[in-house]
């Protein structure tokens, strides 16, 4: 199929589903975008409903077998897309449904908490740096932004696909995690202990919240233990993508020092 109509009703539910968290959870539907992103999706098992590309752009080639294949002009990938420079190749997929009860770990696994994260930027930070470390799982609770939202996949490069993750309540998450005793951390600047002297080798679930207001009292009142990262300047708080990152490979080198 061939479209060149900006108007034509395809584009516009394109548009809806780029935009409007209500229409793809209607739909089951997400967009991805990029040559990378969509190659991602597709080697970690899922499969496209529709594929769409734009010759005059693309210039790397992507083969599905069982999905709707559409050919765009310019003009028309340009409206659908969403980001700056794109590389001619858009996909819709099916939203993936994974449940805790789903969650597959390992013998010390290591899990993020993320809640409430209010930006798609970080929240697709941190699903890169928990793909990179290797993390088995991030409960996404009490999600403020739209994990299908498009700009978290950007942020993500696709390893919204890669990373084993689950949006659920702050109580289910509690309850998943003291059932497979694993240990709670939550990172605030309150904290006594510097992160990087605690035993991380064990089974560990990092707890961050959001940059403005933290973690809430819920898991503040039901982590094991409170951690911080030393802060030298005048401002009390960094980036919560960038604190993820310290504290998770910090569990990374312990585990490559103690395990090898």
């Amino acid at each position: 199929m061939d479209i060149t109509s900006l108007q034509n009703p395809r584009v516009k539910h394109l548009v809806r589903l780029r935009d409007e968290k209500r229409q793809r959870r209607q739909d089951g539907l997400m967009l991805v975008e990029g040559y990378d992103e969509i190659q991602l999706a597709l080697s970690a098992g899922h499969q496209p409903r529709t594929l769409l590309s734009a010759p005059e752009i693309a210039s790397r080639q992507i083969r599905v077998a069982d999905a709707e294949i559409i050919t765009v002009n310019r003009p028309v990938f340009e409206k659908i897309s969403y980001r700056e420079n794109p590389d001619g190749w858009l996909a819709v997929f099916p939203i993936p449904h994974t449940s805790l009860a789903d969650l597959q770990l390992g013998e010390s696994p290591l899990v993020i908490v993320a809640e409430s994260v209010e930006k798609p930027g970080n929240l697709g930070a941190i699903l890169r740096t928990a793909d990179a470390a290797h993390a088995d799982a991030l409960l996404v609770c009490n999600p403020r932004v739209d994990l299908w939202n498009p700009n978290v996949v950007r942020a993500s490069r696709g390893a919204v696909f890669s990373v084993p993750t689950v949006e659920c309540d702050n109580a289910s998450a509690l309850e998943w995690l003291k059932g497979r005793t694993i240990q709670i951390l939550a990172a605030t600047p309150s904290a006594d202990e510097i992160y990087s002297n605690i035993d991380l080798t064990g089974p560990v679930a990092l707890a961050v919240g959001t940059e403005d207001e933290g973690l809430t009292d819920f898991w503040m009142a039901n982590a094991d233990m409170m951690v911080k990262i030393p802060m030298m300047g005048k401002i009390n708080s960094l980036n919560v993508s960038v604190s993820t990152a310290l504290i998770l490979y910090e569990a990374v080198r312990q585990r490559n020092l103690y395990h090898r």
